[in-house]
Parts: C-alpha cells; sequence; structure tokens
C-alpha cells in the first residue's frame, strides 16, 4: 500500500470485494489522520452488481421509469457500461423523481425522491465507499441510517436502558428540514478531511 504523508492509497488488486472494504474500514480507524488518495477503482462491475443485488425487486422506478427487472435483462452489459462511463468521468445523474407521500400524524405531504436506477446504483457504491471510512467513527448508540441497524434497534436499547437504569427525563429533538437546509459546500469540505480522491468527491457532488 502506497502512502504519501498524511494520505493513505487503497490499491486494485484481486482481494475479494468485501476483504477491500475491511482493509480500508481497519487503516480508517487505525489511522484517523489518514486522506484515502486512491477509492474510485472500487466503483466496477463487482460492486455495482452487488449493489444492484441488493434493490428491492418492487422499488419505485425513477425518472426513466426503468425497473429492476428491465435492467436485470442486460445486466452485465449494462453494468459494464455504467462503470465504462464513470471510469470515463463521463457519468451523469438523471434528474430525481419527485412524488409526496403522507406525513404520519400530520395533514401535510413528505416530498420524496426518486433516482433513476443507475443513479440508486453509483449512489449505493459510493455509500458503501464511505461506510467503510466512517463507520468505526460512530458511538455505539448511534442508529440512524447504520448497516445493519434500525429503528426497532433503537427501540430496544432504549427500552433497556429505560428499565433498567436510573433515568429521570427523556428528551426528544429533531432538526426541521435538515436535508432541505444542510450545507452542501460544507458537506463536500467535510468529506476531503478523510478523502483526497478527486473522483470520489466530484461524483459525491454531482
Amino acid at each position: 500500500m502506497a502512502v504519501e504523508k498524511g494520505t493513505c492509497a487503497v490499491h486494485s488488486n484481486r482481494e475479494g470485494m468485501e476483504t477491500k472494504f475491511q482493509r480500508i474500514a481497519e487503516k480508517a480507524l487505525k489511522e484517523p489522520g489518514c486522506r484515502f488518495t486512491s477509492l474510485f477503482h472500487l466503483m466496477d462491475v463487482e460492486l455495482l452488481k452487488g449493489c444492484f443485488e441488493g434493490l428491492r425487486k418492487d422499488a419505485a422506478s425513477g425518472i426513466d421509469r426503468v425497473t429492476k427487472e428491465e435492467y436485470g435483462r442486460e445486466l452485465e452489459a449494462n453494468l459494464s457500461r455504467l462503470a465504462d462511463r464513470l471510469h470515463k468521468m463521463a457519468y451523469i445523474p438523471q434528474p430525481v423523481r419527485r412524488v409526496y407521500i403522507p406525513k404520519p400524524g400530520s395533514t401535510k405531504q413528505r416530498p420524496l425522491g426518486i433516482p433513476a436506477l443507475e443513479d440508486k446504483l453509483v449512489q449505493a457504491g459510493l455509500a458503501r465507499i464511505l461506510g467503510a471510512i466512517y463507520e468505526g467513527d460512530f458511538i455505539e448508540d448511534s442508529y440512524g441510517f447504520r448497516p445493519g441497524r434500525g429503528c426497532h434497534d433503537a427501540l430496544r436499547a432504549l427500552s433497556n436502558e429505560v428499565e433498567g437504569g436510573q433515568i429521570h427525563c427523556i428528551v426528544e429533538a429533531d432538526i426541521k428540514g435538515f436535508f432541505d437546509n444542510v450545507s452542501h459546500e460544507w458537506m463536500m469540505k467535510f468529506l476531503e478531511h478523510r478523502i483526497a480522491d478527486k473522483r470520489v468527491v466530484t461524483n459525491q457532488g454531482s
């Protein structure tokens, strides 16, 4: 593994995908100041295929109306072309299809963005890469949007704490419209603290 001062490069080889991500996670946890310089090669057909398999069969289609079933009829060829566009920096995300769903406990509706199928694959692949780097930074009590965890796990942990500990009060707080107001500019600067591979940062910001 070639390493520059303050940076870490993870080079492609014959390792299995899970092994590659494990090595990244271990490096990120061991060296908090490390900036990864070579990550985008992980966005290959193998990773994209795993992301495709993880999609729900009944997932809503995006603006192009392409379903998982339709895309899967020529899966290898489609993924090969997608990976080729990614590595030629010719990939351009499609507009997100906007739908509105009922908001529980309110008469308001919640906006929901549905990406095109290929955009879902790219987003899932980048999420795997980012997760390998950042997952080790989360505290044990964090449950939101983490792999293998969900709201039921959080409720179970809260119940155990309340029933078994000396709890005097519980405070519930929410950030109103967080994703509508978060600064993308500062988010990108934050990512650059750990990621020096411009191909990953560029695609994250697309």
